[in-house]
């Protein structure tokens, strides 16, 4: 479960793992959004722009940012909605590139809501060699309080389920087995 709105302040910092782009990402991204441009999938073409080969298409940064914040688990289940995004792009990715993302909290506030709060988030995409390949920030908002059907995170054993007998999670009978 990702953290709440009050888990959020002003000034805190993060770091994602980083993830390698690779072909099958490119591929996938064209597929999906059906921008098949040559500067992004023909190789030959590519190497006589101003790039001097294959990039990965820029929106795709964007989406690798928030993927790279959910494996912090900083949003996950308590986002409740995008409200938006401003995006650059500073350099190209390419296809072998690792990335990873600097996240910064920018600001929080109350709503109207007094479940919610607005949270704004500013990230910056660095490529393997720590130069910045994209900014941006986003405008997110975020639940207070866990929402009621968001149970990962852990396990709980109901009152007629014992297969984790008497002494809960960290002693796991073997299914079929009773203690």
């Amino acid at each position: 479960m990702g953290r709440l709105f009050g888990e959020f302040t002003t000034g805190q910092r993060f770091e994602t793992p980083g993830r390698t782009i690779t072909e099958a990402d490119i591929v996938a991204f064209a597929g999906l959004t059906g921008d098949y441009n040559p500067v992004h999938m023909d190789e030959v073409f590519a190497a006589e722009t101003e790039f001097g080969g294959r990039i990965a298409h820029g929106p795709l940064g964007i989406g690798l940012v928030f993927g790279l914040a959910s494996r912090l688990d900083l949003i996950d289940g308590t986002v409740v909605a995008l409200l938006g995004v401003t995006w650059e792009f500073k350099a190209p990715v390419r296809p072998g590139d690792t990335v990873r993302a600097l996240i910064e909290v920018m600001s929080t506030r109350g709503v109207k809501n007094p479940d919610h709060g607005l949270l704004e988030l500013g990230f910056t995409l660095l490529d393997q060699h720590g130069t910045i390949v994209q900014t941006g920030s986003a405008r997110l908002l975020m639940r207070r309080t866990p929402h009621p059907k968001a149970k990962w995170g852990g396990v709980e054993a109901g009152a007629d389920d014992d297969r984790y007998g008497r002494d809960g999670p960290s002693t796991i009978a073997p299914q079929g087995s009773h203690r």
